[in-house]
C-alpha cells in the first residue's frame, strides 16, 4: 500500500491519516473533501495533497470512504468506473447492511466494509487525533470470510493493528444490530434526556451537579451525521429503543427499595465490567 485516498478529511479520515503517519505509513496520503477542509488539512499536515474524487480513486491502493453514510452509499456506484483493480475500498461508516449492498455495484476491485469504534463529539479535521483508534474495536464486515485473505484485506487489517485498533469480524446485519444497542441507544438516550429539560424550570435554577453534565454529553453530537444513521438502521434502533423503553416502565411501575435495589446492583455489575474492558 504506496498510496492512500481519504474521502472526507474530518474527525475519523483526519485521524485515520495522523494514525497511519505515527504507525510508520510512507507513501502518499490524498484527500478529498471541500475545498476549506483541503486547505486546513494540509496546514494540519493531515494529508500530502488534495485531489478530485475521480483523481483521487484512479490513483490510490487504498480509498478510505470517511464520508456521510448516505455520501458514502452515492459514490459507491461512481468509483466503480475509477478504481484499479488491484485497489481495495473501504469505509467508516456507522451503520453497515444499506452500504455493503450498495457496494455490490463495485466490480473492477475489492471492497471490505468497516466501521471504527471510535469518535468524539467534537467534528471536523480539528478534531482529528492519531491516537484516537488505539485500544478500540475496528469492525470488518466481509460478505464472506474469503474477503479476509487477499493481499489487500490483508495489508488493511495489519494497518488497523499498527495504529492500534483490533479487529471484530461480523456480517452487516450482526453489526447493525448490535451497535442499535451499544452505540446508537446510548446517542438517543442522551438527546431525550436533553430535549426533555430544554426549557424547563428544574436546569435552570442551576441546581444539578455533574451527572446531569456527563449524562447529556452525547447530546452535543449533530444531528448532520446522526441522521443518516437513524434512516438506515431504522428498525434496529426501534427494536433497542421499545426494549429501554420497556425498562423505564418497569422502574416507573417498581419504585419501591426491593425491586430498585436489584436493578442497581445489576447495573453497576455491568458498568464495571464495562470499565474494566475499556
Amino acid at each position: 500500500m504506496n498510496t492512500v485516498a481519504i474521502f472526507g478529511v474530518g474527525l475519523i479520515g483526519g485521524s485515520f491519516a495522523l494514525a497511519l503517519r505515527k504507525a510508520g505509513f510512507s507513501g502518499r496520503i490524498i484527500g478529498v473533501s471541500s475545498p476549506e477542509t483541503i486547505r486546513r488539512a494540509l496546514e494540519l499536515s493531515v494529508i500530502d495533497e488534495g485531489m478530485p474524487a475521480q483523481n483521487a480513486a484512479e490513483t490510490a491502493d487504498l480509498i478510505y470512504l470517511a464520508q456521510p453514510i448516505l455520501r458514502i452509499i452515492e459514490i459507491l456506484p461512481e468509483l466503480d468506473g475509477w478504481v484499479r483493480p488491484d485497489a481495495l475500498v473501504t469505509d467508516a461508516g456507522s451503520t453497515k447492511s444499506t452500504i455493503v449492498e450498495r457496494a455490490g455495484a463495485i466490480s473492477r476491485c475489492q471492497f471490505l466494509g468497516g466501521h471504527p469504534m471510535a469518535g468524539r463529539e467534537r467534528r471536523g479535521v480539528e478534531a482529528a487525533e492519531a491516537d484516537l483508534f488505539v485500544g478500540r474495536p475496528y469492525v470488518l464486515t466481509p460478505s464472506s470470510d474469503i474477503e479476509l485473505k487477499s493481499a489487500q484485506a490483508r495489508d488493511f487489517i495489519g494497518w488497523i493493528e499498527k495504529i492500534g485498533a483490533f479487529t471484530v469480524i461480523l456480517s452487516a446485519q450482526e453489526h447493525d444490530q448490535i451497535v442499535a444497542y451499544t452505540s446508537h441507544l446510548p446517542q438517543l438516550a442522551s438527546t431525550a434526556l436533553a430535549a426533555l429539560l430544554e426549557g424547563r424550570s428544574e436546569p435552570e435554577s442551576g441546581v444539578f451537579g455533574p451527572a446531569l453534565v456527563d449524562s447529556t454529553r452525547l447530546a452535543l453530537s449533530s444531528f448532520d451525521i446522526w441522521g443518516d444513521i437513524l434512516a438506515t438502521n431504522r428498525e434496529s434502533i426501534r427494536v433497542a429503543l421499545r426494549s429501554y423503553i420497556a425498562k423505564l416502565e418497569e422502574f416507573s411501575k417498581g419504585l419501591e427499595s426491593g425491586p430498585m435495589q436489584e436493578h442497581f446492583r445489576r447495573a453497576a455489575k455491568f458498568a464495571s465490567q464495562l470499565r474494566d474492558s475499556s
